[in-house]
């Protein structure tokens, strides 16, 4: 079988039809979409299927970052074909989220049809603080050429140039932090988690509310791609989840289990699930909840392959903001930027797949709930 959808509409055509059997196993289910305003052809879509004791509910969101969505297809396909059936639909709900940028699912980049990183995009306050992250500027030339693709041996020579250059002055940690965790000043450069909040992340912090309000229980599992190891797939934690890795790594029999701390992953401004947990803290402390991320890592773990990761963003985010000189620049960045985030190689997604199986397995059995 193949998990793997070519396409934002064929992704959400399979989703559609597979919810089919789950709406009648769940007898109290429903299927509900956001058009988006301005694109009404783009939807975000999910499915609640309510038990008759709401005691536990399984959330699984894809495409946070809209290409990364066609790796969460394939695993939110996995977990309907081969979980969904062992779950008790008198005691454990679902709400599958299909989608959430469904804008940059459809174009091919992670960020959405404004230019904004939703997972920097989840502010607790909606203080949207341009002053975050003093860093990026210092990094803004680095970050953000300010003109046109005409020739890539030109554009690596001046980036490994400017890194270098960077490298001295900050030191590596800080550039990584400085690129990665998001910032509030630049719309049009890489990393911008937007000046309000947009419209994707007010859905989705309408559904997680009323998840909370309802379960007394809630296991919230999103899939991103991009970070960590090429082949382990890493959980990736809120600094706000009190288990360390490694006793949930014990408790779930799974290997790369991290918190999303500067010496463990990186720190991110904005973050979905630290939004679920802090929503919990601070209105529902009675609720229990486990919330994390799958990142399954593309180009790897090394410095070298964090610089390519880097290269290849900045590439895109040009691209998309000034163009090229010509079509096969743009297709040679384009087919770097999809492999950063949806790999072809068969090897990878066979081992994604088994890696996303076993956490399912995992998580699911610790709670429980198989």
């Amino acid at each position: 079988m193949d998990y793997y959808p070519d396409s934002y509409g064929s992704s959400r055509t399979r989703f559609l039809r597979d919810t089919e059997p789950l709406r009648a196993k769940w007898l109290f289910s429903r299927l509900e979409k956001h058009p988006l305003k301005n694109f009404p052809n783009l939807s975000l879509d999910w499915l609640w299927a309510e038990p008759r004791l709401k005691e536990n509910l399984v959330v699984i969101s894809t495409a946070l970052h809209g290409i990364e969505g066609y790796v969460g297809s394939a695993m939110l396909k996995l977990f309907m074909d081969e979980f969904v059936p062992r779950l008790d639909p008198a005691r454990t709900g679902l709400l599958l989220i299909h989608a959430i940028n469904p804008w940059g699912m459809k174009h091919r980049r992670r960020y959405n049809e404004n230019n904004a990183d939703l997972n920097r995009n989840f502010l607790w306050d909606e203080t949207f603080d341009p002053a975050v992250n003093p860093d990026y500027d210092a990094l803004f030339s680095l970050l953000n050429p300010q003109r046109p693709l005409s020739n890539l041996w030109l554009s690596d020579a001046a980036f490994i140039l400017r890194l270098l250059w960077q490298i001295a002055r900050l030191g590596i940690l800080r550039i990584r932090l400085g690129m990665l965790s998001g910032q509030y000043r630049h719309p049009r450069g890489v990393q911008f988690g937007g000046t309000d909040t947009q419209e994707s992340t007010r859905v989705v912090r309408g559904l997680f509310r009323q998840a909370l309000e309802e379960y007394r229980q809630v296991i919230h599992l999103d899939m991103h791609t991009g970070y960590g190891p090429r082949y382990q797939m890493s959980m990736v934690n809120s600094t706000r989840e009190p288990a360390s890795g490694s006793e949930l790594m014990r408790r779930f029999d799974y290997p790369l289990i991290v918190a999303a701390t500067p010496s463990e992953f990186y720190t991110v401004t904005g973050d979905i699930t630290e939004h679920i947990y802090r929503l919990r803290d601070e209105e529902y402390p009675s609720k229990k909840l486990f919330a994390t991320c799958f990142e399954f890592g593309t180009f790897g773990a090394s410095l070298a392959a964090q610089i390519r990761s880097m290269r290849v963003t900045i590439l895109e985010n040009r691209l998309f903001q000034f163009g090229a000189k010509s079509g096969a620049l743009r297709q040679a960045v384009c087919r770097e930027y999809e492999e950063l985030f949806f790999p072809s190689e068969e090897k990878w997604r066979r081992k994604a797949l088994s890696d996303c199986r076993r956490a399912f397995e995992g998580i699911l059995a610790a709670y429980d709930l198989l």
